[in-house]
């Protein structure tokens, strides 16, 4: 499967937040990056450029690649409630996210690797398609020879977030997808009005 596997602090300096996680580079250089580095002079961007870098940003944070990213604003454009929540909510209920929000992967990246290499169950059956849209009420658990696996472990145990919509239970390695986050409960810093406006265009 095609993915991103470029250099990601420069990309993370291009919208100056820590798109793939920490990044020691955006905190030394929080600045977009360029030959003149901070000294160049950059013109105001047009209504378009905030619009695209936006659905950029989007893009990149969760590792989908254009074709893909234009059918799920289908599916979100065509289905009831507000366009650009759905669009995050189905973004969020992707298999490989949920894995990396269940604390399983520390990032999307190796969440994707994980599912790829059939490590990954949903209720008791092994998948491994990353992009999987999970429904309320399945089971995410790891298959029992995969349990034992250095990167889970490690990533299991320094993994300290906690999200209303899913539900861990350590002693069976396994997660809940109780339900579709409400916009509030998504982190990320997207702004999903200005990619319905592109969209729309």
């Amino acid at each position: 499967m095609a993915r991103y596997i470029g250099p990601k602090s420069k990309i993370s300096r291009k919208f100056g937040e820590p798109i793939f996680g920490a990044d020691k580079v955006l905190e030394k250089r929080n600045y977009p990056p360029g030959q003149h580095g901070n000294d160049r002079r950059r013109s105001k961007k047009s209504e378009y450029a905030i619009q695209l870098m936006e659905k950029q940003k989007a893009k990149y944070t969760y590792g989908i690649l254009e074709r893909q990213f234009r059918n799920i604003f289908k599916k979100a454009s065509s289905s009831k409630g507000v366009t650009g929540e759905v669009l995050l909510q189905l973004c969020e209920s992707r298999l490989d996210n949920v894995i990396f929000r269940l604390g399983i992967s520390p990032s999307r990246n190796g969440a994707r690797q994980l599912v790829t290499h059939k490590h990954i169950t949903v209720d008791g059956e092994v998948v491994n398609i990353p992009s999987y849209t999970l429904k309320p009420g399945q089971i995410i658990g790891i298959r029992e020879r995969s349990k034992s696996l250095k990167v889970i472990a490690s990533s299991l145990e320094n993994n300290n977030s906690n999200y209303d919509w899913l539900t861990w239970n350590q002693d069976k390695h396994e997660g809940t997808f109780v339900n579709q986050p409400e916009r509030t409960q998504i982190p990320e810093n997207i702004k999903e009005q200005l990619i319905v406006e592109l969209y729309s265009k």
